[in-house]
């Protein structure tokens, strides 16, 4: 990740211009931005440290950890000076820092397990899916993989209509033409996917199947490798989504998402709709035309 760490320092540096930071500008810019020697000098480091860490060259200088990683001071100055917000901070602790890999051996035996445990759901989980009867609910991994699904969940975005490689939700935003249609704001859906798929594969720089995602999201979608080399960064937490569906029409869905403790690379998505509203009862008519057709 160290070529990751370095273009993610000169996106934020180039949006970051010297008055914003208290600093004269003298002359044309040949780019846009701050130049790599005001962010050391305003982040307390020398430039050649600073060039290292753009570079992906850690090694010298005395700001760093007895393990041989750039210190906790030193990011943080540098996320003060490119005024990082929390999400694109705790991305640059993670690129700064990736973990890495046990080759062979009973630590290479243990991961390759837990990855494994990582795409399974435990049946409790199932279980409370399908006890959100009012609403629409699914669980992704952190490569926004779809794993499981309640009835309603499967009503709106029909998973059970897509083979077990395309459950997928970037897959979905990007390679399936019908989510133009399913995403009245499809542009703002598709920057979001990449900025939250981005902040994941920043926590699990060793993970070859994000890899392959991102390779084949980038050689097939113009638009995903477009924003992916903007190194956009943000947790999709919660927020509102519309979607048009086939047969329930506009769906104004607001949504919070959970962390399972037990699985932490998983997380329960719920769509939130306000009793009463129009929304949800579209929901509730969408679930008697669920049940009627499976009963």
């Amino acid at each position: 990740m160290d070529g990751e760490l370095g273009d993610f320092l000169r996106s934020r540096r180039a949006r970051i211009q010297p008055e914003d930071v208290g600093l004269a500008s003298y002359g044309r810019r040949r780019v846009p931005g701050l130049r790599r020697e005001e962010v050391a000098q305003l982040a307390g480091v020398s430039v050649d440290y600073y060039i290292r860490l753009e570079q992906g060259r850690r090694s010298g200088g005395t700001s760093r950890t007895k393990s041989g990683g750039v210190s906790d001071a030193v990011l943080d100055a540098i996320a003060r000076v490119l005024r990082l917000d929390e999400a694109e901070h705790a991305y640059l602790l993670a690129v700064a820092r990736p973990r890495r890999r046990t080759e062979g051996g009973p630590a290479a035996s243990r991961e390759s397990a837990h990855r494994e445990a990582a795409s399974r759901v435990r049946p409790g989980v199932q279980l409370l899916l399908d006890g959100l009867d009012r609403n629409p609910a699914y669980v992704l991994d952190h490569r926004m993989d779809v794993l499981a699904w309640n009835a309603l969940g499967d009503a709106v975005i029909g998973f059970s209509d897509l083979a077990p490689g395309e459950r997928s939700m970037p897959r979905r935003v990007f390679l399936d033409p019908a989510a133009r249609d399913l995403y009245p704001d499809w542009a703002a859906i598709a920057s979001q996917t990449v900025a939250h798929l981005r902040l994941n594969a920043g926590h699990h720089p060793d993970d070859p199947a994000m890899g392959r995602l991102v390779g084949e999201l980038s050689r097939a979608s113009d638009d995903f490798r477009r924003l992916w080399a903007d190194h956009l960064v943000k947790p999709c937490d919660h927020g509102v989504k519309q979607l048009r569906h086939p047969v329930a029409g506009l769906l104004t869905l607001p949504y919070e998402t959970l962390t399972i403790p037990a699985a932490p690379d998983q997380t329960i998505v719920a769509y939130t709709p306000q009793p009463g509203s129009e929304t949800a009862e579209r929901l509730a008519l969408l679930g008697s035309w669920v049940t009627s057709r499976v009963g």
